[in-house]
């Protein structure tokens, strides 16, 4: 907790430096029809020592991961974060930075930015990055407008796979894009591409998750192909943790790709908050919202960073703005190019296959009924627990373990579902756990 100085002596002195003899005569402008007129209902004062105790009460009645076994999931990862993640972030010009307008007093920030925008074409395949997104889920409205200016159409396509959130706040931001959302339904936890061709049809773009909401991987390829044939932009959602050992969208035939960060670098955080990116072919590096990052020489031909390509009157005026977010998540994405340099291409294969072997043993220690069994999961897979699931989740709480996501809060007739997470973190013995916690509490 901060520590904050305000003595009747520091407000008089305050005041008096400002030339008003009392916080009445500071506020006399104000007319009484917006003046509250009375005190706040509010408690009274606590001391630092009460206030810090009431907060430390708080904060005990959250179960944080390592005291409770998680195999949440959802969009959320418990994966491992590396010590030189925070000893990087820790440091104070990295940790208090501002926006880099002034290229002369940021270099170290603008090059930190720059090098996040490299690994993030890398791992996606494309050609431009920005320097991160506000999260997963804006990123994809940001796409939506981005698919809107460049084709001139109206529409957007998204799976019913993808995950709940994206979809929600693709929904909510339409109105104000002028957009129509088409969703397509999945078919036994897979999106028909000839499905998706038909609602592309006059779409600005298509949005499909992979591995998608329900850990199944899509047939990404031919569904990039559906929507190119339809005249759609292909809007691949990807865990940049698959793409260690999963084909990269650029690759397939994506115009944009898009994300939610936080599973490379970022912990938990109880939902936040944490980094989205989006990475596009260079024909749209001009519509892509947000700042980029440039390397340039200058007048000694030394190597320099720039913000390049787009005005500041694109990220704080209305009329000219490619989003209404107006700030990104630089620190949050330093720590994404963090944990990817210290894992490197290798490292990164290592936890996606390692995630997919945990996940496949899980599914069979569970000995329970895999939803969409026929399909390849990656880390997250679905198991039916014969009750309903929320009862499941509140008892095998109450023995110190999180089995999942109850599928049902977004999916009707998957009352009774549990979609499983199992990250690089859990161990054979922890999901042996799991299995016996979910036998207790009747699962089946």
């Amino acid at each position: 907790m901060s520590y904050l100085a305000l003595t009747e002596a520091d407000r008089e002195a305050m005041l008096e430096t400002i030339g008003v003899s009392s916080v009445e005569e500071l506020f006399a402008d104000l007319p009484a029809g917006v003046r509250l007129g009375r005190e706040l209902e509010l408690p009274p004062a606590l001391s630092e020592q009460e206030l810090t105790a009431y907060f430390e009460s708080l904060a005990a009645e959250n179960a944080h991961v390592g005291a409770e076994l998680s195999f949440l999931g959802a969009g959320m990862y418990d994966h491992y974060v590396p010590a030189i993640v925070d000893a990087v972030l820790q440091r104070g010009e990295l940790l208090t930075a501002y926006t880099p307008y002034q290229p002369e007093l940021s270099q170290g920030v603008l090059q930190a930015i720059f090098e996040y925008q490299t690994a993030i074409c890398e791992l996606t395949g494309m050609d431009v990055s920005n320097a991160s997104g506000y999260d997963g889920t804006t990123v994809a409205a940001d796409a939506c407008f981005i698919a809107k200016q460049a084709t001139g159409r109206t529409k957007v396509a998204v799976t019913d796979a993808t995950n709940p959130q994206v979809r929600q706040v693709v929904k909510t931001y339409a109105p104000g894009f002028g957009l129509e959302i088409v969703e397509v339904p999945h078919r036994d936890g897979t999106t028909d591409p000839d499905e998706l061709r038909a609602a592309a049809s006059d779409a600005a773009c298509v949005i499909f998750q992979h591995p998608n909401f329900f850990g199944v991987l899509e047939p990404a390829p031919d569904l990039a192909a559906a929507a190119n044939e339809a005249g759609a932009l292909p809007v691949a959602h990807v865990d940049p943790l698959s793409l260690g050992v999963l084909e990269a969208p650029g690759n397939y035939g994506c115009a944009i790709a898009i994300g939610e960060g936080q599973s490379a670098g970022n912990y938990l955080s109880y939902g936040g908050p944490h980094y989205g990116f989006l990475a596009a072919r260079i024909d749209f590096v001009r519509r892509m919202p947000g700042r980029i990052v440039g390397e340039t020489t200058d007048a000694a031909r030394n190597r320099g960073y720039v913000l390049t390509l787009q005005t500041r009157e694109q990220h704080i005026r209305r009329e000219k703005a490619t989003s209404n977010i107006t700030t990104n998540q630089t620190l949050l994405a330093l720590a994404g190019l963090v944990y990817l340099s210290w894992l490197g291409p290798e490292g990164l294969r290592d936890v996606g296959e390692t995630c997919m072997a945990l996940a496949e043993h899980a599914k069979e220690r569970l000995r329970l009924p895999v939803v969409f069994s026929e399909q390849t999961t990656f880390k997250e897979f679905a198991v039916r627990v014969g009750r309903p699931a929320t009862e499941v989740v509140r008892e095998a709480r109450a023995r110190g373990v999180h089995p999942g996501y109850v599928l049902g809060r977004d999916y009707a007739g998957m009352d009774d579902v549990l979609l499983v997470a199992v990250t690089e973190r859990r161990t054979p013995a922890e999901i042996e756990r799991l299995a016996e916690v979910l036998a207790e509490v009747g699962a089946a």
